[in-house]
């Protein structure tokens, strides 16, 4: 028997033995964490991807009539509460509901501002046609 060939095998099995324990180690810790998710935990998951307006209307089970804060925070609590992991729920759902609200909050963030931009807009654009319409008036009255 080569000398080599014996210290492969030993080299594979270690290599292999190691790659086991940490692979079971971490498989029930990520089983732990989706029985025990915090909201911090959820939190940070919300940061790496978002959610369309429209898939969170369907987890809030929303209308797009239905869509004031209120409402959002209302079938957020009902849906969040409802998937608690220490009651039996499910860590990813309660994680979809977070993403919803998140995601129905921030559009309607987005309106609110689009609506101030515009409204702005169009204040300046109305003064402007005021004050040519004064001058235009007093160059007729004193010109």
């Amino acid at each position: 028997a080569n000398p080599f060939a014996k210290i492969i095998a030993q080299i594979v099995v270690t290599g292999a033995s190691i790659f086991t324990r940490a692979f079971a180690q971490a498989y029930s810790q990520a089983v732990q964490n989706a029985k025990t998710g915090t909201k911090e935990s959820i939190q940070a998951l919300t940061k790496k991807s978002k959610m369309s307006t429209h898939e969170a209307l369907q987890v809030l089970k929303l209308s797009k009539d239905e869509m004031v804060p209120e409402k959002i925070e209302k079938q957020f609590k009902r849906y969040f509460d409802s998937n608690d992991p220490k009651k039996g729920g499910s860590f990813y759902l309660q994680s979809k509901v977070f993403r919803a609200k998140e995601s129905a909050l921030e559009h309607l963030a987005l309106q609110e501002l689009q609506r101030e931009i515009n409204d702005k807009k169009s204040q300046s654009l109305h003064s402007s046609q005021s004050s040519s319409k004064n001058e235009l008036l007093f160059g007729l009255l004193f010109g």
